[in-house]
């Protein structure tokens, strides 16, 4: 079914990127259905169905008449390794049953250490548990591509930021902390360049990728704010919102003592060299095969975010 003629279905529409999709999808006047995994407001305009991925039988209805399947669903953080292959799967099959595009939403993980400016040419060479499953997810989606199963795209973002996006590292330890008037405890050195993307930048990749028959079968690095520091970014923060922000840095061995009890800094010890050494992504080939797409200026995204936490605080 051609893209612009049919569904939009966004799975995971109740996380910031599945909320983001869905609220670019609809800026364009697409329809719409949004997959979650349990009862929530996903706004008017909507088509809204709750359904278990996992069960193949429910991700097929689900999927159901789409044209375009974004997939945004995740397992949470510390079940990946065993629960993100077979939602993968089912999510595949039910795709591949509705004659749909596949666009997933990937991140960096599968490059690893030592990469320098990733692009979609560097080397898959990570080696912790969360890289190797990101890398062998990819892979797979590939392969079904090429033999024919169905249409996919994949589009890989750094660690996000914007409306909605509570559950990044980036989110709520971030612009929480900032706004609450606590230090934030930026994940390794607060002087190293990482990455960083806007949401409402990703969903408007992600969406050009579902429409681009061009696209299909092919990875592509979306949109970034830049690289910015700890320091740079936490500033952006303290001037969008008029205050003074404190932040510091977390070595290593701190987080993983504090790993011995807190199940979310034990997962972020496996991917500290992300925090530790610079970590920046081109985004020059979608630029070249879709842009210009500028991303939001870092110092306004920051600011759009940090109105939203505040709101979101004062209820």
């Amino acid at each position: 079914m051609p893209a612009d003629q049919g569904t939009h279905v966004v799975l995971g529409a109740g996380g910031g990127t599945g909320t983001a999709i869905v609220d670019e999808l609809l800026r364009r006047g697409l329809p719409v259905r949004a997959v979650t995994r349990r009862p929530e407001s996903v706004g008017e305009g909507v088509e809204h169905v709750v359904a278990d991925l996992n069960d193949p039988a429910a991700a097929r209805d689900a999927l159901s008449g789409a044209a375009v399947v974004y997939h945004a669903a995740s397992p949470p953080y510390h079940i990946w390794t065993t629960t993100f292959p077979a939602l993968n799967d089912s999510v595949v099959a039910a795709t591949s049953a509705a004659g749909a595009r596949l666009v997933f939403a990937d991140n960096l993980y599968m490059y690893g250490p030592g990469s320098g400016v990733m692009t979609e040419d560097t080397p898959i060479r990570a080696t912790d548990k969360k890289g190797v499953l990101r890398a062998s997810m990819a892979e797979k989606l590939l392969l079904a591509h090429t033999a024919g199963e169905l249409e996919v795209v994949i589009g890989r973002s750094p660690d996000y930021f914007g409306p909605g996006g509570t559950n990044s590292a980036l989110g709520e330890n971030t612009f929480g902390a900032a706004l609450a008037g606590k230090t934030v405890r930026w994940v390794g050195s607060p002087d190293v360049p990482h990455s960083v993307a806007y949401l409402p930048d990703m969903a408007r990749a992600f969406v050009t990728l579902g429409l681009s028959p061009e696209a299909a079968g092919k990875v592509w690095h979306l949109p970034t704010c830049g690289a910015p520091t700890g320091r740079e970014f936490v500033a952006a923060i303290a001037a969008a919102s008029g205050r003074d922000v404190a932040i510091s840095g977390t070595p290593r061995w701190l987080l993983q003592l504090v790993g011995l009890v807190n199940r979310a800094a034990r997962e972020m010890t496996v991917i500290y060299y992300q925090w530790s050494e610079p970590f920046v992504s081109s985004d020059a080939a979608y630029q070249e095969a879709f842009g210009p797409d500028p991303a939001t200026p870092l110092a306004e995204a920051v600011a759009a975010t940090a109105a939203w936490f505040e709101a979101r605080a004062s209820g």
